[in-house]
């Protein structure tokens, strides 16, 4: 690799990395072609970049990445490595789980999110338990949304009942003021109307 495709593959690692959240790396080696094709198939549906990267690039790059500070993810840096970026907290890990019920690989080497890194293997369990934001979200909203729904489902069912006696009521209400109605503005026209005489 030349000078300068060095230089192009660390910035595309650099454009990867510039906003991730959730930062993977993983080990894919003794994955042949169709089981490697497979996996990267499974994590484009699930929305997760998958690039394999050089060690010595992918260090660099994370070197040069303002922010975060990557340095306790290096010492995973051996062998085969594939970098997973992914918006949902614990979707790289369910992946790998997932793969993994089939296969001896991917092996997690580490990994960064919610401003906390994770180093080595033994951490994939913990990872795919994380809730995601997304996850924790729809709890909280469930939990304050029972509360509210007893107190809108009690105000829709008490109108209800409200608006039934009002209504009973009303056209007794309503018929005698429609009667009076007609003959107010009729006595003020014939009133005004010899007054413009």
């Amino acid at each position: 690799m030349t000078k300068d495709q060095k230089v192009v593959a660390i910035q595309e690692i650099k454009d990867l990395l510039q906003d991730a959240k959730v930062v993977y790396v993983a080990d894919l080696e003794g994955l042949n072609a169709a089981k490697s094709s497979e996996f990267r198939r499974q994590a484009f549906k699930q929305n997760i970049k998958v690039k394999v990267v050089k060690n010595t690039l992918l260090q660099k790059a994370m070197e040069q990445i303002e922010g975060v500070d990557y340095s306790e993810m290096f010492e995973s840096f051996k062998g085969n490595s594939a970098l997973m970026i992914s918006e949902t907290a614990n979707a790289p890990a369910k992946l790998i789980q997932n793969f993994r019920k089939k296969e001896e690989k991917p092996a997690l080497k580490s990994a960064y999110l919610q401003e906390t890194f994770y180093v080595g293997d033994n951490n994939l369990d913990a990872l795919a338990n994380i809730k995601s934001r997304e996850e924790m979200i729809g709890e909280i909203i469930g939990l304050l949304q029972s509360p509210i729904q007893r107190v809108v489902s009690a105000l829709q069912n008490k109108p209800e009942t409200v608006e039934a006696k009002a209504e009973e009521a009303a056209p007794a209400v309503e018929e005698t003021p429609a009667a009076e109605a007609p003959e107010a503005p009729a006595a003020e026209s014939t009133d005004e109307t010899p007054a413009a005489e």
